[in-house]
């Protein structure tokens, strides 16, 4: 049995039931099925899992999803909105005659739809997060996936590299034809490099100077001298809904010794950390040693200096199970994960480098090739 079948028996639950569009991380996965619209998704032990879908999506749904399907028609729900019943009480009405029995439902279920389903059925919350737990184990396919968006991703962020490497200074401001060089243009250049792979940028980091301090600080306006610019981006498969995660720091002129330092620090904890990762590893011992080795060079991690977690997993969500951040657990083989050390101070500036690969039984298998140099 699967890993979803025996949480259901181990719960005393029927059935397991998410819902929501293909937004939804665990909804997607389950089903391989994108829609802007809710589905109902339900398994019971043994038995193929099964959305429920408008008419007009029937057929898609048939040829793409990995799920049984069947319409809202057939399962009655048109009949109990008919019968004046709200959405969310029909809603709950028809999952609850499904699953004919108590049902395991995600933890970020909705409020709604619990409230209505419990008039009908038991529900029992998956606090351990079955569904997660199974993301962050990658199939070879889904391995492929994300190795594909991480090319796409280098060709992207060499696209926004080459810009800042094309600049000329002026009075402290890099310019480019005639105009400012800022955080915005580059970012468009790598979202129209990625639009064009299908895959697409949201949120994309482009930070330079003091901003840089501020780990996600998006960046915006023109970019500077001799200052770090921090480059982050994750972009997402258009088909696949998969991610890849890269990030790189680089200085156009001559960065200050601080930054330079820092980026030394920053890749030898990178690499240090990639050495020991392997199946069996713990994230919260690989976080410890690189706390221990910024120690070691003279940097804090706290409020300032290495701020964040060593790592995450990357699937279709950008962030996800494992974590390699103080409460990490064992890694196994099939994770996706980064690894992205940086060190943040106000006045200073900050650098991140990420790599991301698959975990394997003796070690780490880079998907991350592109270059560390800071100044461009």
């Amino acid at each position: 049995m699967s890993r979803l079948d025996l949480a259901i028996l181990d719960a005393g639950a029927a059935a397991y039931v998410a819902y929501g569009s293909s937004e939804d991380a665990n909804v997607r996965y389950l089903t391989r099925f994108r829609t802007t619209d809710p589905v109902i998704y339900l398994r019971k032990p043994r038995e193929r899992g099964l959305i429920v879908v408008s008419q007009m999506e029937y057929e898609r749904a048939v040829r793409e999803s990995i799920a049984a399907v069947v319409t809202r028609a057939d399962v009655g729900f048109l009949d109990y909105i008919r019968a004046g019943e709200s959405r969310w009480r029909a809603t709950a009405h028809v999952i609850a005659e499904m699953a004919g029995g108590p049902i395991l439902a995600p933890s970020f279920f909705p409020l709604a739809l619990a409230r209505h389903l419990e008039l009908f059925q038991p529900v029992i919350l998956d606090e351990r997060g079955v569904v997660e737990g199974m993301r962050a184990v990658k199939t070879p396919e889904e391995i492929e996936w994300i190795r594909d968006a991480q090319r796409v991703t280098e060709a992207a962020i060499g696209r926004g590299i080459a810009l800042i490497r094309s600049s000329v200074a002026k009075d402290g401001i890099l310019y480019r034809n005639g105009a400012h060089l800022t955080s915005e243009a580059v970012r468009t250049e790598m979202h129209t490099t990625l639009l064009a792979h299908g895959y697409r940028g949201v949120d994309t980091i482009v930070s330079c100077g003091p901003d840089t301090a501020l780990p996600h600080h998006q960046g915006s306006g023109p970019l500077l001298e001799d200052e770090p610019i921090v480059i982050d981006i994750f972009p997402q498969d258009e088909r696949t809904g998969y991610h890849a995660d890269m990030t790189r720091t680089v200085v156009k002129g001559e960065p200050s010794p601080a930054i330079r330092e820092m980026h030394d620090a920053v890749r030898a904890a990178k690499e240090h950390a990639i050495s020991m990762l392997r199946a069996g590893a713990h994230g919260a011992d690989l976080y410890r040693e690189v706390v221990d080795l910024f120690r070691d060079r003279g940097y804090e991690s706290n409020m300032r200096g290495f701020t964040h977690s060593l790592g995450h997993g990357v699937g279709l969500e950008v962030h996800e199970d494992p974590s390699l951040g103080p409460e990490g657990g064992e890694l196994c083989v099939g994770n996706v994960v980064t690894v992205e050390p940086g060190l943040y101070y106000p006045g200073i500036g900050g650098v991140r480098l990420e790599d991301m690969g698959v975990v394997t039984e003796t070690g780490f298998d880079r998907f991350t090739q592109y270059e560390e140099r800071l100044t461009v």
